[in-house]
């Protein structure tokens, strides 16, 4: 028989907490794109597999899954700690991994979310060319990049749109490496069109994550942020308080996903669905198998 969440609620609580803890089930979150995809699949599966009844609610907006989750309607789900600092917590100052990870941790226990061990996958924003495109420009470090435009290069960029928008995005990378694309020459598009769009020289540079498959298997090159604009963003689990509270059992399985992932690992688990075409679910099932955690 499956098991139920356990959880008692006492006193008064926010409409969030009462919510999550008067569930029947745990809902797991995610944002949409692959990597969100597959962990919410893996936890999906290994809840399943420890005897829980589960929800995936993946494929959500980043906001949305945040504010789910402060709300008590997501109780899980899998987050990057330079996310949680600039985009929901508003820090600006310059901190390296550690700190990150601490702060942000320190910031989210206020609001009723806990995290559990972060990752050594580092899912950062990174800008990537063709490799023999980079190669014959000579471009090998955003700083060669801002300096060939700054000479009168027009180069495209594609991006998507919230890249475009957030804090950390377009325009302060810009800032920071003192040149502009020009709107005419910044592309917007969905995440997963961008690979498409650099591998078919629709664009001459593309906004990636560094974990993800399609970057040796397109035959890209990352440029190196040579001025460390883009701040850490360890992959970690959490967890609403009241679920975890209720149910400790549940970090140290998440924890172990967590000991299991790294950037190597996570770009392999992309490219096999972005790349060879492997659904999701088969994907994750592979993972959770080969790495003992099944």
């Amino acid at each position: 028989m499956m098991k139920y969440l356990k959880i008692a609620v006492t006193g008064m609580a926010l409409w969030g907490a009462a919510s999550a803890a008067q569930a029947t089930e745990i809902v797991v979150g995610g944002k949409n794109f692959t990597e969100q995809q597959l962990l919410s699949s893996i936890t999906e599966q290994l809840l399943e597999a420890k005897g829980y009844t589960v929800e995936n609610r993946a494929g959500m907006g980043s906001a949305a899954v945040r504010q789910a989750t402060e709300s008590g309607q997501i109780h899980i789900y899998w987050e990057y700690t330079g996310t949680s600092l600039i985009t929901y917590n508003k820090v600006t100052e310059k901190l390296d991994a550690d700190e990150t990870y601490e702060r942000v941790k320190e910031l989210d226990a206020e609001k009723g979310i806990v995290w559990l061990n972060a990752s050594d996958a580092n899912n950062t924003y990174a800008l990537a060319m063709r490799k023999s495109d980079a190669e014959e420009r000579g471009i090998k470090t955003l700083s060669d990049l801002a300096a060939k435009i700054n000479s009168g290069e027009s180069l495209t960029f594609g991006s998507n749109a919230e890249f475009y928008a957030r804090p950390d995005g377009l325009k302060p990378m810009q800032e920071a490496y003192g040149y502009e694309f020009g709107r005419e020459n910044v592309k917007r598009m969905d995440s997963g069109l961008v690979y498409q769009a650099l591998r078919d020289a629709q664009v001459d540079i593309g906004l990636v994550f560094a974990t993800d498959g399609r970057i040796p298997a397109f035959d890209f090159v990352v440029l190196t942020d040579d001025k460390g604009y883009f701040p850490a963003y360890a992959l970690a689990p959490v967890i609403r308080k009241e679920i975890l509270d209720a149910n400790p059992e549940l970090a140290d399985l998440l924890n172990a996903v967590s000991g299991k992932l790294d950037d190597s690992v996570m770009a392999s688990l992309n490219a096999r669905v972005d790349v060879d075409k492997v659904s999701i679910e088969n994907v994750a099932a592979e993972f959770l198998k080969e790495s003992g955690l099944l």
